[in-house]
C-alpha cells in the first residue's frame, strides 16, 4: 500500500466514523422518545415485582399518581444522555469492528460481511458502549422508581440524584451494574444485530445494496432485532436494574451472581421476565425508529461527503 492510499485509508475511516457517531446520535434520540414511557413501565416492574399485577396497571396507576413529565417520562434527560450516548458509541465502534473484521476475514468491504460477522461486530462494539451506557442508566432507573423507592415523593431530578452519588461515593459509584450491564450488552447486540441484518437482507432488491431498502422494511428489520435483543437479554437486565435501585449509598453494589439466584429461587423463574411484556411492545416502534434514523442519517451524510470529497 502506498502512502497516498494510507492516507486515503485513514481519511475514509475517520469520515466514516463521524457520520456513524452522528447516525447513533439521531437513532438514540428517535429511540428514547418512542420508547420512554414503556421503558418507565418495564423499570417499575422489574424492581417492584409485588406492587403491580401487569404493565397495564403499572401504565395507568404511574399516570394517574404522576403524571405524564414527572411519571411516564421520569428520567427522560439521563435515558437521553444513555441513549445519544450510548448508540453514538455503539455505531461508532460497530463501525470500526465491522472493518476490523472485514480485515481478519479477507472480505474486500463491509458489505460483504454475513449476518454472523455483523453479529459479532455488535458484541464487540457494546463491550465500549457499556462504559458510558452504565452511570445515565443507573440514574435513570432510580428516578424511574422514585415514587415507590421514596414512598410517593416525588422531589428530586436527575442531577440530585447524581450529585448525590458522585458526593457520597465519588465516580466509582455511578458504575455499579457496571458489569452486569456488560453481562446485557455484549450478547444482546450479538442477536440485535444478527437478527437486523439477517432480516434486512430478505428486503434487498434485485440487483440492488442495502441501501435501496425502504423505511417500512427499515422498521420491521429494526422492530425485530429490538424484541431479539430484549427477548434474549432480559434475565440480566432484571438484575441490573435490581442492582442500580437498590443499591445502598456508600456500601458496595451487589454481585450479578447472588442477585442472579436469589431471584430465581425466591420469586421463580417468572421473575426474571417481569415486564418483557411492555418491552417489547415498546422495542418494536423505537428500535425501528432508531434504525429508520440511523441509516436516513448515514445515508444523506454519506452522500454529502461524496459530493464535497470530504
Amino acid at each position: 500500500m502506498t502512502e497516498v492510499q494510507k492516507i486515503e485509508l485513514k481519511r475514509h475511516v475517520f469520515v466514516d466514523g463521524v457520520i456513524d457517531f452522528i447516525a447513533g446520535t439521531a437513532g438514540g434520540i428517535a429511540n428514547v422518545y418512542i420508547g420512554q414511557p414503556l421503558d418507565t413501565v418495564k423499570v417499575k416492574m422489574q424492581t417492584f415485582p409485588d406492587l403491580y399485577r401487569n404493565g397495564y396497571q403499572c401504565f395507568m396507576e404511574t399516570l394517574k399518581k404522576d403524571g405524564i413529565s414527572r411519571g411516564l417520562y421520569a428520567g427522560t434527560v439521563p435515558s437521553l444522555a444513555a441513549n445519544i450516548s450510548e448508540n453514538a458509541v455503539l455505531f461508532l465502534f460497530y463501525g470500526l469492528c465491522q472493518k476490523t473484521i472485514v480485515l481478519l476475514t479477507g472480505n474486500k468491504k463491509v458489505e460483504d460481511l454475513n449476518s454472523v460477522q455483523n453479529a459479532f461486530a455488535g458484541s464487540g462494539a457494546a463491550f465500549f458502549c457499556a462504559f458510558t451506557l452504565c452511570p445515565t442508566e443507573l440514574v435513570k432507573c432510580r428516578l424511574q422508581a422514585m415514587r415507590e423507592m421514596q414512598g410517593g415523593k416525588l422531589n428530586v431530578g436527575p442531577w440530585d440524584v447524581t450529585r448525590n452519588i458522585l458526593h457520597k461515593e465519588g465516580i466509582q459509584g455511578l458504575y455499579k451494574g457496571l458489569t452486569s450491564t456488560m453481562l446485557r450488552e455484549m450478547p444482546g447486540y450479538f442477536f440485535f444485530f444478527g437478527a437486523y441484518e439477517f432480516t434486512r437482507n430478505f428486503f434487498i432488491p434485485k440487483n440492488g445494496t442495502k441501501d435501496d431498502v425502504g423505511i417500512l422494511p427499515t422498521i420491521l428489520s429494526g422492530g425485530l432485532g429490538g424484541m431479539a435483543l430484549w427477548t434474549a437479554i432480559f434475565p440480566a437486565d432484571v438484575v441490573k436494574s435490581r442492582i442500580q435501585v437498590q443499591s445502598v449509598v456508600g456500601k458496595p453494589a451487589p454481585k450479578f451472581t447472588p442477585v442472579f439466584m436469589s431471584i430465581l429461587r425466591n420469586e421463580g423463574i417468572r421473575a426474571l421476565y417481569k415486564g418483557l411484556g411492555p418491552t417489547l411492545l415498546r422495542t418494536f416502534p423505537s428500535t425501528g425508529g432508531l434504525f429508520v434514523s440511523v441509516e436516513m442519517t448515514k445515508k444523506y451524510l454519506g452522500m454529502a461527503a461524496d459530493y464535497t470529497n470530504f
